[in-house]
C-alpha cells in the first residue's frame, strides 16, 4: 500500500503553468512512479489550465467562485473534495484564500508554493516585492497550507538568483523557471520522507 503512487488533486485559477510542469513530472520525470494527478480543478470557467488538462486524458471539474462569498463557496469546494479520493491538494496558481475550516479538514494535505521566503514575505507580490527591493537573491518556498497566509511549515526551500535582473519581468521569468522544477521536486521530498 505504502509504495502506491500519490494521488494529487491540482487546484488552479488560471493558465496551470505550475500543473503543467508537475503533471510532465509525474508521466516521465522526477515523480514518475510517485505520483499521479487524479483530477485539475478551478474555480473559474474558462481558465486556460483546465482545457490543457482536459488535452492529456486528465479529469477536471469547475465550481465557479463568481461573486460568491468566501465561506459559503468553500463549503461547495467541501462537499465536492469530501467525495474525492486523493491523497495531497497541490495549489497551482490557485488564486484564492481558503477558509479556515477547509483548511482544517486537510492537515498537512494542502500545499502551496510560494515565490518567496514565507519568513520575510506573505502574500500576493512576492516578485514586485523583491525587484522594488533590489534584491540580490530571493526564495521560493513550498509549503502546508495552515489558517494562515503563508505561515504553513515549510516542506522545501530554494534560492532564486537576481544579480543581472534588470525588469519585473526578468524576476518573475528567473523565478518561474525555477518553480516549474523546484515544486515537483519538494513534492517528490515530501512523498518520499519518512513519516513520523
Amino acid at each position: 500500500m505504502e509504495n502506491k503512487p500519490k494521488r494529487l488533486i491540482i487546484f488552479i485559477s488560471g493558465r496551470g503553468s505550475n500543473m503543467e510542469a508537475i503533471m510532465d513530472a509525474c508521466e516521465d520525470g522526477v515523480l514518475k512512479g510517485l505520483a499521479h494527478v487524479v483530477c485539475v480543478y478551478s474555480n473559474r470557467i474558462h481558465a486556460e489550465g483546465l482545457a490543457k488538462a482536459r488535452e492529456r486524458g486528465i479529469d477536471t471539474f469547475c465550481i465557479s467562485s463568481f461573486k460568491k462569498e468566501r465561506a459559503a463557496y468553500d463549503k461547495e469546494v467541501l462537499r465536492w473534495l469530501n467525495g474525492q479520493t486523493f491523497d495531497y491538494i497541490i495549489l497551482a496558481g490557485y488564486m484564492r484564500v481558503m477558509s479556515d475550516f477547509l483548511v482544517k479538514e486537510f492537515p498537512k494535505k494542502i500545499i502551496n508554493i510560494h515565490p518567496a521566503d514565507t519568513l520575510v514575505h506573505q502574500g500576493l507580490g512576492a516578485y514586485q516585492w523583491a525587484f522594488d527591493n533590489q534584491l540580490t537573491e530571493t526564495k521560493i518556498t513550498v509549503h502546508f497550507v495552515d489558517e494562515g497566509l503563508d505561515t504553513g511549515a515549510i516542506i522545501a526551500q530554494k534560492n532564486v538568483p537576481l544579480v543581472h535582473i534588470e525588469t519585473i519581468d526578468d524576476v518573475r521569468n528567473q523565478g518561474l523557471a525555477i518553480e516549474h522544477e523546484f515544486y515537483s521536486e519538494a513534492i517528490k521530498l515530501l512523498i518520499t520522507k519518512p513519516q513520523g
